[in-house]
């Protein structure tokens, strides 16, 4: 997993082909978050939506809103955020914690701080194929104590979802997908396997590494980094800090996306009888007519 060795580890390492800073931008009421995918210079990567690093305070947050077609992902880094639906789904997340909501045929949510404070997180939106997007919603919730880990030459790693260093998570990806959470001590590096037709990205959340091959220009926090083809990732911590990132990779549906919004389908006629079911609560969103979160 690690050691002096300088070489990728791969006979053809992934290396960065685009690098985009995540700058902050205001999102919901009061909350301001960093987008890297899903903003102008990346659209989405296929079958990723989008991704947030947000960083919230009371009274600021993301009061009730709508979703359908796609998962999101919420991954806690820093203390707590309380959710609920209109199906009577509560509860709250905190720091390590993980949620990840199938949104399927329809879900209207709140998601609010918890405590005092700042609250950070990541939210990644992952795409449903359009046989899965008129799905009932659905969640699956891993307290940060469930999450399997691994350490091993001053790397860890935490497996959201998919396997690294021998560790499986139980998350079942309904699109296939890896969501990998590492830390490397000053002068560790790592090398992990990525599915050869899967698309795959990392994105720093703190510290500053090497990616992709040994001589490459650090990069620094805030910063995605979308990964070319290849059969794994290497990174490197060169600094006298930690390193943390997360790697994320997903098998592509190549289908159209036409995207409203929190609304992600495959056609334009789909989007507006999307529009038409909301606005009328049906069809996934019968309950929008009585339902205000608390």
């Amino acid at each position: 997993m690690s050691g002096s060795d300088h070489s990728s580890g791969f006979d053809q390492p992934r290396l960065v082909v685009k690098k985009v800073l995540a700058k902050p931008q205001r999102e919901g009421e009061g909350a301001v978050v960093r987008r890297s995918i899903g903003r102008s210079e990346l659209k989405n990567l296929d079958p990723f939506l989008m991704l947030d690093e947000f960083a919230v305070a009371p009274p600021a947050g993301f009061p009730d809103h709508p979703h359908r077609g796609f998962e999101t992902v919420t991954y806690m880094l820093q203390g707590a955020f309380t959710h609920q639906d209109f199906a009577g789904h509560k509860g709250t997340i905190r720091t390590g914690d993980v949620q990840w909501m199938t949104a399927g045929r329809g879900i209207i949510h709140s998601e609010m701080p918890a405590d005092e404070g700042t609250q950070k997180g990541l939210q990644l939106w992952i795409n449903l194929a359009s046989k899965d997007k008129m799905i009932e919603p659905n969640y699956q919730e891993l307290p940060s104590e469930d999450i399997k880990r691994a350490e091993k030459d001053g790397v860890e790693v935490r497996v959201i979802a998919g396997e690294s260093m021998g560790v499986r998570s139980p998350v079942y990806t309904r699109t296939p997908t890896m969501y990998l959470d590492f830390t490397l001590k000053p002068r560790a590096q790592m090398h992990q396997s990525i599915p050869e037709s899967w698309n795959s990205f990392v994105y720093i959340v703190e510290g500053e590494g090497v990616f992709g091959v040994a001589n490459s220009s650090p990069v620094t926090a805030h910063h995605a980094l979308v990964l070319g083809p290849g059969d794994g990732l290497s990174a490197w911590n060169k600094s006298s800090k930690p390193l943390r990132f997360v790697l994320i990779g997903g098998q592509p549906l190549n289908e159209p996306v036409v995207q409203y919004g929190p609304f992600v389908m495959n056609t334009q006629k789909e989007i507006e009888q999307t529009i038409e079911d909301y606005h009328y609560s049906k069809n996934g969103f019968e309950m929008a007519k009585y339902w205000r979160s608390q």
